[in-house]
């Protein structure tokens, strides 16, 4: 499909994506089928900003692998990284790093470990956080080596956690000051949503181009805030090739393929208007 505004210029797309189970495969986050599809956004210049719950230095390593140089959101929307220059006018920030301003959204990871204990203690169950595993655990149960794992566990404003028996799950929720969300394999405690994430990134974009129409691709109830706060959201298949029953909202369109082949048909879709990658 293509995107056409009022006066017959084509609007610019800003795409958002999820990365596990979206643009990475999720059993050995390859990206391989989505390579077509991105090697289209670069040709057309349209900005992939990596939304997801994987922490900066998890993110950095995949952006380093992608080639990808635009802004990109960590831990569930716990902070956003925008590069040093990016944007051609100053905006509000809390902190700087070497190459990127950082607009913090989340709270302090110490106060969701804080937030987990007392949920243990209220329910009962031995719920076990990333700040409960060794790095051999996470390793274990991502798929993950030894230096990722490590990168996954050094975590700022978001506590991936397991909770023991799936049907207690309702009641770990209920028993939560803090939000609790669930991606494609863990529990997440934050105070944050990639769909807030999202909107503040946007409101900069249209700064520098009106009009700009946002994309966003997810595959899990984590990623419900992203695509709702988009123009266009994209439902990918999950591993099993259904699609989470839990996001259903008007407009949500539904990529043919599981991860990232479904990703690289969707985009197929959205750049050259293809007749199929899309349903509605």
């Amino acid at each position: 499909m293509n995107i056409e505004p009022p006066d017959g210029r084509r609007s610019r797309l800003i795409v958002f994506s999820d990365l596990d189970q979206s643009l990475l495969d999720g059993r050995d986050y390859s990206h391989a089928e989505a390579v077509p599809g991105l090697a289209k956004l670069e040709q057309q210049d349209i900005p992939l900003v990596l939304c997801t719950s994987k922490t900066r230095p998890e993110v950095e390593f995949h952006r380093s692998r992608l080639d990808n140089r635009h802004p990109f959101v960590v831990e569930n929307g716990g902070a956003v990284h925008i590069p040093t220059g990016y944007f051609e006018f100053d905006f509000d920030h809390h902190r700087r790093t070497a190459d990127c301003f950082v607009v913090e959204l989340g709270i302090p990871y110490r106060v969701l470990v804080g937030a987990l204990a007392e949920l243990k203690r209220k329910t009962g169950l031995p719920l076990r956080g990333f700040s409960d595993m060794t790095i051999q655990e996470v390793a274990s149960r991502c798929r993950l080596s030894l230096l990722q794992a490590a990168w996954a566990k050094r975590r700022e404003y978001d506590e991936p956690f397991l909770i023991p028996a799936p049907e207690a799950a309702a009641a770990v929720i209920d028993a939560a000051d803090i939000p609790i969300t669930q991606g494609g394999r863990f529990f997440h405690l934050a105070a944050s949503d990639k769909g807030r994430a999202v909107s503040m990134l946007m409101a900069l974009f249209k700064r520098s181009h009106p009009g700009a129409v946002s994309v966003g691709i997810g595959d899990a109830f984590n990623d419900l805030p992203l695509l709702e706060a988009v123009d266009i959201p994209v439902l990918v298949q999950d591993t099993d090739g259904g699609y989470d029953p839990r996001i259903a909202f008007p407009g949500l369109r539904y990529a043919d393929g599981i991860g990232p082949a479904g990703w690289n048909a969707a985009i197929a879709s959205l750049v050259d208007g293809a007749s199929t990658g899309l349903t509605r």
